[in-house]
């Protein structure tokens, strides 16, 4: 696939990379980001990999000025890293932030598409459960699980979204400072439930375009059981806490 350029009219696009002993991958990922889209530029967000992967990431912004990289004191989580991540972007005045997997299960030759439709939207979420995605390699229970949470989560919270929990994103900046940063406390996956939940109470303009999500052949992943109940509670409890607040009428 030749390098496509993004629409003008986003400005600044940053595509932060999250890792945790990702050493086998980043240098790949990276690669293919900047072959990709050559004007966006990588931030690298490592929580102290014991395995090395800082060290590479160090070695590669070095010799590409495009590609930085944000060392946090230890693992503390996806949304933690993402947030620290948003408001480096924001302190160095970017318009767009991409959220990207650094184990290659989100392929960079697809952001262009992400790009192109956040002209008309807020936050666009690169989706694999609506017609046109799909995922590669997964066992049937893992993808049962998956559309199982993403169904349990559109009915409980009543959001129209088919992929709440997918973490291929882009964001308008100005989207992340409406639904604000501070009180978003949730670690694991269940934080891209969160910020989609809070764009669209915003009413901001949430879009999801199809993907296709690979599996990892390098690394293991960091789904866990703490994970996904962490994921189960908090949307049992934004969802409950709704229907009080529903019943409760306006005061």
């Amino acid at each position: 696939m030749t390098p496509m350029e993004m629409p003008a009219e986003l400005g600044r696009v940053l595509v932060i990379i999250p890792t945790y002993n990702e050493r086998d991958n980043i240098e790949r990922i990276t690669g293919r980001v900047r072959e990709a889209v050559p004007s966006v530029d990588v931030l690298i967000v490592d929580d102290a990999s014991p395995d090395g992967t800082g060290e590479v990431a160090d070695a590669m912004a070095g010799a590409d000025p495009q590609i930085a990289v944000l060392h946090r004191q230890g693992k503390d989580g996806l949304g933690p890293a993402y947030i620290a991540g948003f408001r480096w972007a924001a302190d160095r005045g970017y318009d767009v932030m991409v959220e990207m997997d650094a184990d290659g299960s989100h392929q960079p030759e697809e952001l262009p598409r992400l790009l192109a439709a956040l002209e008309d939207a807020d936050l666009v979420i690169g989706a694999r459960w609506v017609p046109g995605g799909r995922v590669e390699n997964w066992p049937r229970r893992r993808e049962a699980l998956s559309r199982g949470a993403n169904t349990y989560a559109r009915l409980m919270l009543g959001i129209p979204l088919h992929d709440a929990t997918g973490g291929y994103r882009a964001f308008r900046a100005a989207t992340l400072e409406k639904i604000g940063l501070d009180g978003v406390d949730s670690r694991g996956y269940c934080f891209q439930i969160d910020l989609a939940l809070r764009a669209l109470r915003e009413g901001l303009r949430v879009v999801e375009v199809p993907i296709t999500f690979v599996e990892r052949v390098h690394g293991t992943s960091k789904m866990s059981r703490d994970v996904m109940a962490e994921a189960a509670m908090r949307i049992t409890q934004w969802g409950m806490t709704d229907r009080v607040e529903k019943f409760r009428g306006p005061r």
